[in-house]
Parts: structure tokens; C-alpha cells; sequence
């Protein structure tokens, strides 16, 4: 066999990386003597350093060429190369634009890298792209007021919620326009914490929702904000360092007469138009003559950066554009039944924190009531959900909703004791019924059709509705007629032919359950679990006992039902074995002994 001419594959693989290496080493060494010489050298290496980043496909060539172009561009940012000024001459100027050309690409570069399938890569490359942009904006603001580089953030932005692909070769790209976890926890644990990050994020990130996976990358990151100012004091940790500083004082408000008189006016350089539609509605001239108030529009970005009602308005205006692209198309396609399923979760989701973490800071909560409700009106795990924030936008912001428990009241079918959600559900229906000022009708209603729903639902749900049902009838002492009623003798049997419960009607006001009886959890009495009947007992004593905390039973399911039971103490040993009589069936007691009796084959079989 002829000797071998050419390497083993792996010292091939390893001399190009070796070259790979040189070469990046050698066009890092000329940029940053070219860029460090006065006048400026030649930075024409800077194209080709490019052109092997974009080329690389080993992770390790890759990461190399991007950090040494890091490491070029601070060097040119802090030393003035990428910013105008006063007496530079046509030449520099074409210089300036060739490196911007430049610097475009190599953020692509870095834009796409975050959903690359290498995780040291997507990583680095947040933190060079967070890194630049403290870099430039800090320059940029050493020439004029505290700025924020918005051009960059931009890019930073796009690159979060569209998840452009990678720009390395083979298998560089991890999904298919999804948000990579760990770029997520890094970006929210060590970035979106910054007043001024978080700030221009959500000022920026609503131009990006026309993609197809923006929308639930924006919820991943939307619903982790968890810090927000809620106080002047809480706006305190910047990434920009010059934006600290305490911007100056707005200008006098002027009269309401002079300020009608300039909302026509555009607005100057270095202010931001962007809270006009969330000022309140114009007031009657007459009513405010002489109380002037200040155009919240009117602050500039320092100003805005430092007000709390600035903060809660870019807040507001990111989830009202979100919204929409969460809501359930009504189509019955096909085509579109998995779309429909995406946006379910998502909408789900949404539902899950929306009472919590979004509507305490939005500037006018009540303009989500037309989502909120629209969410209602589809119903199942969905339309459960919203109930919540329904529920929150009426007793906290004045809602007007006069058919809530009409709304609520058709929740209650069969899928309900048997949902994922059921234990929300009996969270958020001991919130809705917990008033003492309910008409008892209504209460009634609602007690007999979950009674009614139990016939049919699994242990753990009835386990669930009995303390319940214990706690809504200990806060209104009227309802005992349900479990007290004792029918007279003569029509007893026909009352429990014929209930009065109309489980037709769809008006828990004219259901007739309060003439009723809870006879269905009577029944539960001889349940073949222990524990139901065990507690189904309970509705026959006193009530006497205080009421019973839900969070004991809401937890309850299969898994935790079989765990009981097969770590029950036995007090009593069962009997496994019996004495076996003769006649242990009637037949042939009755029989034996009688003459010309048949013979009672059964009886013959057992007996041993």
C-alpha cells in the first residue's frame, strides 16, 4: 500500500484553525496600530476581518474574529473615529460613513449569533452587543446632553424578538424564531433591570411585532418584568452612566390658553412625541382657566427617563400593542387550528399575570376591558382566566360589567371539575362569592349546579366542593334551607322525583334552586372513596367549626390520592379468609330438609 501524502484529517482540522488563529492575530495587530496612529492608518483589514468572521463555521474561529472586531471598534469608538466633528473635511466624512457600513455589519453578525446553536457564542455575543452600546452611547453623550444610542439598541431590540438566523455555516442556527432560554435569563437577570434599558425597550420593541414569533418572544420577556418604578426614588440603576444624572427642571407650565395654542406646534429636537395618546382628554377651557398643567409630551428623553408616569405610559403602550396579536381568531380552518392552539397558550399566559404584574402599572388599566372581555366570550380555560382580570377591573378601576355572574354562572359544565384549572377555579369563585352582600338566590344557584356537576366529577373535585360548599353556607346562614328541608311525608317521594331546579335556565336568578335541596352531595355519603364520604358528613353536623382554608384541598388530585392511601397506618387488619357455611345462600337453607326438593347445584359447589 503507498505511503499516505496527505495529514490525518485531524492535524488538517487543526493547522486550519492554526491559520485561522494567525490570521485573525495578524489583521487585529495592523487595525489597531492603524487606529491608534495620528492621522489614522489604513483600516482596510477591518473588511477582510469581516469577511472571515462571516465565513467561519468552527465556533472557536468564530468567537475569535468577533472579539478581536470588539476590541477594534472600542478603540475606535473612545478615540473619536466614529463621531462627527466640528472641522472634518469631506474625506473624513466618507471615512466616518464606510465605518458605520462596517460597524452594520459586524451587528448583524452579532444580531444573529443570539440564536445560534452554540451557547458560549449566543452569550458572547449579547454581552459584545450590551458592551458597545454603553461604549457608544457614552461617547455620544460626552458631546452633548446624556444620550442613549438608539441606532444600536435598535438592532439589540430587533435581534430579542425576531431572532433573526445565524450567520455561521452548517448547523449554526438553534430555532426556528424562538427566543433561546439562556439568552432570556441573561438579557432579564442582567440588562432589562436598567431603568434606561428597560425604558427603550419598551419604547423600541413594539416596531417589531410583525413577525411571526415576535409576539411570544416580546410575553417571555414582557412577563419576567418584575421590578418596575413605582416611586422617583426606584429609578436609580443605570447602564449608561452620564443618564444618572439629575436631568434639568421643565419649564413653567403655561396657561390653559397658551397651551391650546401650541399642541399644534411639532415637536422640537431632542423631544419625543410618543405620550400623546395617553394624555387625558382636553378639559373645558372654562373649567381650567388658570391651572395651567404641564404637556407630560413635552419632557425630553433625560427627563422622560427619570419620571415614573413616563415609565408606566412606554409600559402601557408595549402590552396594548401585544395584545392584539394575542387574541383567538375565530376561524374554524383547519389550517389554522395549530395557530389558534399557539395563540391559546400564549394567551393563557397572559391571563395568568395579567392581575397582577401589568395591571398595577398601566397609566389607564381600563383599556384593556375590550381583550379582557373578548377573552371571556371564548370561554373554556381562557375565558376562566379573564374572569380574574375582569373581576380586578371592576372592583379596582369601576368597570361596569352587570352580567359578571350571569357570565360566570355559564362556566359551570362538566369540564370544570375536570380541568387543569380547576383548583384556580374554586380560588377565583371563592373571590366572586366571598361577598356577604350577594342576593342568596344567586348563591343558591351556583351551590346546586356544582352539586349537581359532582354526580359526575372525580374524588379530588368532590373533595374540593364540599369545603366550599361549607364555607359559602357558613357566611350566609339563609342557605341551610338547602341542606335542612325535610319534605312532608305524603309527597316526599314526589319531591324527589320532581326537583325544582331548573338546570335549563341560564339566570342564576331564576334557576329555583333556593327551593331545592342539595340532595347530590347527600349521596356522596356512600362514595367509594373514604375521604368523600368522610367529608360529605360533614354538611350533617353543626357548623360549628371555623371555615375551612382551601388551599388544603385544592392541591389534591390522583397522584396525591394514591400516596394517601398507600401510606395509611392500618389500625384494623383486614380478614382474608372466612368460614364457609352450609347454606350460605338462602335457596338452600330454605330448601334443605324439604321433601321432593330440587337439588341446589350451587349451593353443593360451595360447599368445601
Amino acid at each position: 500500500m503507498p505511503p499516505r501524502s496527505l495529514p490525518p484529517p485531524a492535524k488538517k482540522q487543526k493547522r486550519k484553525h492554526t491559520e485561522a488563529q494567525d490570521e485573525v492575530k495578524r489583521l487585529e495587530g495592523l487595525l489597531t496600530t492603524a487606529a491608534q496612529s495620528t492621522p489614522t492608518g489604513s483600516l482596510n483589514p477591518l473588511a477582510d476581518l469581516l469577511i472571515l468572521a462571516e465565513s467561519s463555521s468552527a465556533p472557536q474561529d468564530l468567537s475569535r474574529a468577533v472579539y478581536a472586531l470588539y476590541r477594534v471598534w472600542v478603540i475606535l469608538i473612545n478615540g473619536g473615529k466614529m463621531s462627527p466633528s466640528a472641522d472634518e473635511g469631506e474625506e473624513s466624512k466618507v471615512v466616518r460613513g464606510w465605518l458605520w457600513d462596517r460597524m452594520s455589519a459586524y451587528q448583524d453578525i452579532l444580531v444573529g449569533l443570539l440564536a445560534d446553536s452554540e451557547g458560549a457564542l449566543r452569550t458572547s455575543a449579547l454581552q459584545i452587543l450590551f458592551s458597545l452600546q454603553k461604549h457608544l452611547s457614552s461617547v455620544l453623550s460626552s458631546t452633548a446632553s446624556p444620550q442613549f444610542h438608539i441606532a444600536h439598541f435598535r438592532k439589540i431590540v430587533g435581534g430579542l424578538i425576531t431572532c433573526p438566523p445565524s450567520v455561521r455555516r452548517g448547523e449554526g442556527h438553534a430555532s426556528n424564531g424562538s427566543l433561546q432560554p439562556d439568552i432570556l435569563d441573561t438579557f432579564v437577570k442582567s440588562y432589562l433591570d436598567h431603568d434606561d434599558v428597560r425604558w427603550f425597550f419598551l419604547r423600541e420593541c413594539i416596531n417589531y411585532l410583525a413577525s411571526p414569533h415576535a409576539p411570544a418572544n416580546l410575553l417571555a420577556i414582557l412577563e419576567r418584568i418584575r421590578a418596575f418604578p413605582t416611586s422617583p426614588s426606584d429609578i436609580c440603576k443605570w447602564w449608561v452612566p452620564e443618564l444618572g444624572a439629575k436631568p434639568p427642571k421643565s419649564k413653567k407650565p403655561s396657561a390653559a390658553g397658551s397651551e391650546d395654542d401650541s399642541e399644534d406646534e411639532e415637536p422640537k429636537d431632542g423631544e419625543d412625541d410618543w405620550r400623546t395618546f395617553f394624555d387625558e382628554p382636553k378639559q373645558d377651557a372654562t373649567k381650567t382657566k388658570g391651572k395651567g398643567a404641564a404637556r407630560l409630551h413635552k419632557m425630553t428623553l433625560h427627563q422622560s427617563l427619570h419620571s415614573v408616569p413616563s415609565h408606566r405610559a412606554v409600559f402601557t403602550r408595549a402590552w396594548l400593542a401585544l395584545l392584539p396579536h394575542l387574541s383567538l381568531s375565530s376561524s374554524e380552518d383547519s389550517q389554522q387550528d395549530i395557530r389558534r392552539k399557539e395563540q391559546e397558550k400564549l394567551a393563557i399566559r397572559t391571563l395568568t399575570t395579567l392581575h397582577s404584574t401589568v395591571l398595577p402599572h398601566l397609566t389607564r388599566p381600563i383599556l384593556v376591558m375590550d381583550w379582557v372581555g373578548g377573552c371571556v366570550d371564548v370561554g373554556g380555560a381562557v375565558g376562566l382566566l379573564a374572569l380574574n382580570a375582569l373581576f380586578v377591573l371592576m372592583t379596582q378601576y369601576n368597570l361596569d360589567y352587570p352580567k359578571f355572574y350571569t357570565r360566570l354562572y355559564a362556566f359551570l359544565d362538566r369540564a370544570v371539575l375536570h380541568s387543569l384549572y380547576r383548583a384556580r377555579f374554586f380560588r377565583l369563585a371563592e373571590l366572586f362569592l366571598g361577598s356577604t352582600h350577594l342576593p342568596v338566590t344567586l348563591l343558591a344557584s351556583f351551590l346546586k349546579r356544582l352539586a349537581r356537576l359532582s354526580l359526575s366529577a372525580p374524588p379530588a373535585a368532590i373533595v374540593i366542593l364540599v369545603p366550599f360548599t361549607y364555607n359559602v353556607m357558613k357566611r350566609h346562614p339563609a342557605l341551610m334551607v338547602m341542606i335542612h328541608r325535610v319534605p312532608d311525608e305524603e309527597d316526599a317521594e314526589a319531591q324527589m322525583e320532581n326537583d325544582p331546579f331548573n338546570a335549563e335556565e341560564n339566570d342564576p336568578l331564576h334557576t329555583q334552586a333556593l327551593s331545592s335541596s342539595l340532595w347530590e352531595l347527600h349521596v356522596h355519603r356512600s362514595h367509594y372513596h373514604a375521604p368523600v364520604s368522610t367529608m360529605a358528613r360533614v354538611l350533617e353536623e353543626a357548623f360549628s367549626r371555623q371555615d375551612y382554608a382551601m388551599e388544603d384541598f385544592l392541591d389534591h388530585g390522583y397522584g396525591s390520592m394514591m400516596d394517601t392511601e398507600t401510606k395509611r397506618k392500618i389500625k384494623r387488619e383486614p380478614a382474608l379468609a372466612m368460614h364457609m357455611r352450609a347454606d350460605i345462600f338462602a335457596c338452600a337453607a330454605e330448601t334443605e330438609g324439604a321433601e321432593g326438593s330440587e337439588r341446589d347445584v350451587i349451593s353443593e359447589l360451595w360447599t368445601f
